[in-house]
């Protein structure tokens, strides 16, 4: 029998599972570069145009921080910087997959029952390796016809692309890697998340402190010193392909090496019984959110100081340009410039946070599947209560997570500004706005599962949507019935001089609604169901 016995087997049954969640993000990532470089072709249609916001936007140390470097005026580098944060989550989303069909599949007992039948010993990576390097190859494809359908040169599409593709190859592989050295999904994830992070950290120490060493050893950092339409370097490709095969030269060995359901590394033991938070579901459910809720808090605030800092210039730069004041006051609905800026990055964030509110809804369905939601409910809890100890982290999260991204946007904008109380006041009201629009998708993720569970993940489908309404509607003046159907596009825009809270009460009472009905359909449905 090969070692690889099996794997297009395996590779079928993950393509079945990931039948959603494959193309929404491939679909999200592949239009966002080229919806940047239309943009950036009819904001900016001269080199003077170009020139001026280089100077005073692209290179503001905020700016770099969070997209990295821009290395020249042309539409083409400037779309490639403004991608930049793209580059973040395709090694994300391609770290995930790979854990999500190693691991996680192993930790389910899903990967022992498949042992037993006709299986290589390489099969199971395998086939999670495959499946996310052709997501990553499909996804550059994509990136670079959209990129030359806009006009731009060739090598410099070409060039950005197969950086796309070997990041998200590299971090995909570092997943697989993860995933045989941790006993458990959720150690898997924090090993590849905290590498990541230092990837990001190396990348943004390098671009913003004038000695780029630093960025010489973060992947993130490779792809951008590619350099597309920049004179293209093509032989920096050679440093991520390079980075995938260490990674797979020491995955493969230790997945053959280990005993299923093993890590490299040891499991910490817990304390022998259960303190008193654990007595109830609601402190069980603390104990499964609170790392998300720390983590995504820290990010946001982060985000938040870099957001802020970067609002005076971009708010000059937008000031400059005609055409571009008109689309940004369109999207962002604020009088001052800066103000629009910050309302439309805030408006992202909450796009964002609702990531956070359909995981933690998620969870439950999470719960169920690994069958420890049914010994919970045997022993006496209501279901009712067991739902609603998941719900709360889903509805509060994301509130404390754009409170924080309001609060760190607040403390830089203030502090630029010489008014750090009024700011702070202002940019917290402006992250807390997007929160009704966020429940509601996390109220509806919540009546999906309430249904059938099966149905749930469906909700990242319509986030991804409402993403590209948000992101294609105002560029392509799409009707406004079809923008509509977007919770986001109801959310008030608070930095105006007069606005009414009547929409954020709406959302809050649909998002309510579809959660109590999630509620009702859940006490009346089998558990387990999966």
């Amino acid at each position: 029998m090969s070692t690889l016995t099996g794997t297009r087997h395996l590779v079928r049954l993950i393509l079945r599972r990931d039948r959603l969640l494959l193309p929404l993000w491939l679909v999200v990532l592949a239009v966002l570069p080229m919806t940047y470089a239309a943009s950036f072709l009819e904001l900016f249609p001269t080199a003077a145009d170009r020139a001026a916001y280089l100077d005073g936007t692209a290179r503001n140390p905020s700016i770099v921080a969070l997209l990295g470097p821009a290395y020249g005026d042309s539409v083409g580098a400037l779309t490639a910087q403004r991608s930049g944060f793209l580059l973040l989550i395709v090694a994300l989303a391609s770290l995930l997959t790979a854990i999500r069909h190693t691991r996680t599949e192993e930790e389910a007992g899903r990967r022992e029952l498949l042992g037993g039948s006709v299986l290589g010993r390489y099969a199971g990576l395998t086939a999670a390796l495959v499946v996310t390097y052709a997501a990553d190859l499909l996804l550059g494809l994509l990136t670079t016809a959209g990129l030359l359908s806009t006009g731009l040169p060739a090598a410099g599409s070409v060039a950005y692309g197969l950086a796309t593709v070997l990041t998200g190859v590299a971090f995909a592989t570092l997943g697989g890697l993860a995933a045989q050295l941790t006993t458990t999904a959720g150690g898997a994830r924090g090993v590849g998340l905290a590498a990541l992070g230092i990837a990001f950290a190396l990348r943004l120490a390098g671009d913003t402190a004038g000695n780029d060493w630093p960025s010489w050893l973060s992947p993130l950092g490779w792809a951008a010193r590619v350099r597309p339409y920049e004179g293209e370097r093509w032989w920096v490709l050679a440093l991520p392909l390079a980075a995938t095969v260490l990674l797979a030269a020491l995955a493969y060995p230790i997945s053959v090496r280990r005993d299923l359901g093993a890590g490299v590394l040891p499991p910490r033991p817990g304390p022998a019984t259960a303190g008193a938070a654990l007595s109830g579901p609601f402190g069980l459910a603390w104990r499964l959110h609170r790392g998300q809720i720390l983590w995504w808090s820290v990010g946001f605030g982060l985000l938040g100081l870099i957001l802020g800092g970067a609002a005076e210039a971009a708010g000059r730069a937008v000031g400059d340009n005609g055409r571009m004041e008109e689309i940004i006051a369109r999207v962002g609905g604020a009088a001052g410039m800066a103000d629009a800026y910050l309302g439309v990055t805030l408006s992202l964030a909450g796009l964002a946070a609702t990531g956070y509110g359909i995981q933690a809804a998620l969870r439950m369905r999470t719960e169920e599947s690994a069958g420890r939601a049914e010994p919970v409910l045997g022993a006496g809890t209501r279901r009712s209560t067991w739902l609603f100890s998941h719900v709360v982290f889903a509805l509060l999260g994301p509130a404390v997570v754009l409170a924080m991204a309001g609060l760190g946007t607040g403390l830089t904008y203030g502090l630029s500004t010489g008014d750090v109380p009024r700011q702070l006041g202002r940019m917290l009201g402006v992250g807390l706005a997007q929160v009704p629009a966020v429940w509601v998708l996390a109220g509806l993720a919540v009546l999906l599962y309430g249904l059938l569970p099966r149905l749930a993940p469906a909700a990242w489908v319509v986030l991804a949507v409402c993403v590209l309404l948000g992101q294609l509607g105002a560029v392509l003046e799409l009707d406004r019935w079809l923008l509509d159907l977007s919770p986001y596009t109801h959310t008030p825009q608070v930095l105006r001089d007069a606005w009414s809270p009547t929409p954020l009460y709406l959302l809050a009472v649909l998002a309510a609604a579809l959660t109590a009905t999630g509620l009702l359909a859940f006490r009346r449905r089998d558990v387990p169901v999966l």
